[in-house]
């Protein structure tokens, strides 16, 4: 299918003199793959459309197209062309705010499947990051997000067993528990500290995301704060690489 009229790169867009020339093609066609404009599997324009266009050669065309491959922002087919790929959607890393708080905002479908909540006994790791005593009564619960009706993270949370008490009666399908603990518990939130890496999904995580089981997934480990420095959320993120990424901006000072 090709984009529509519309949505093509007009032949009177001018392209900032401060990036070379592919870099310029890239930005013009990375515009309306982002916007939605062009949505997945729309054909992008042809290597000898945008020579035509842009007045550039082939191999300028070559390694514009090159670079949104890399970032799998489109897909070629063997002599059919390039054509838009299947968007991740993602949340910014830099801002504290709920899965759904930052998906709805964008305009997705959120959901939880909740596994399992229960009262555990504190592991010595929970434990030391809750600054409570090893064994201590613990909240623990085990949710599915699902973002537009598709499961994209299995999330871990342990809270004191006090508000975990009070979450097991709240939405906990529809709503945040960051949301909950400020706007129902008069627990304000201060900050989280994070440890990203990546592992594999085992026989229990695998079912659960839809995934086949050795597939790789993000693993998130986030300690949350309130306001007034006490840990109140101990979570494991467990996030499947495929369709869902999270996005961090960093400053230089």
């Amino acid at each position: 299918m090709n984009p529509p009229a519309s949505s093509t790169v007009s032949d009177g867009d001018r392209l900032a003199p401060a990036l070379t020339l592919h870099s310029q093609i890239r930005e013009a066609l990375r515009a309306p793959i982002l916007s939605g404009a062009w949505q997945p599997h729309d054909r992008v324009p042809s290597e000898s459309a945008l020579m035509a266009q842009y007045g550039v050669s082939r191999i300028t065309v070559r390694r514009a197209l090159g670079d949104l491959e890399k970032e799998r922002l489109i897909f070629r087919v063997p002599g059919k062309g390039s054509f838009v790929a299947q968007t991740k959607s993602c949340q910014t890393l830099g801002r504290l705010q709920g899965f759904a708080e930052a998906m709805e905002a964008l305009g997705h479908e959120t959901y939880n499947r909740i596994v399992s909540l229960r009262c555990v006994a504190a592991s010595a790791q929970v434990a030391e990051r809750l600054r409570l005593a090893p064994g201590t009564a613990v909240t623990e619960i085990r949710r599915v997000r699902h973002l537009d009706r598709v499961p994209v993270s299995l999330d871990l949370s342990w809270l004191p067993a006090q508000l975990g008490e009070r979450l097991a009666h709240e939405d906990l399908a529809t709503r945040d528990i960051f949301s909950i603990l400020e706007n129902d518990c008069a627990t304000p939130l201060g900050h989280a500290d994070l440890v990203i890496d990546a592992t594999l999904a085992d026989a229990a995580i695998a079912p659960l995301l839809q995934v086949p089981a050795g597939a790789p997934v993000l693993r998130i480990e986030r300690l949350t704060y309130t306001d007034r420095d006490r840990p109140i959320d101990y979570e494991h993120l467990y996030c499947r690489v495929d369709n869902f990424q999270y996005r961090l901006r960093l400053h230089r000072e």
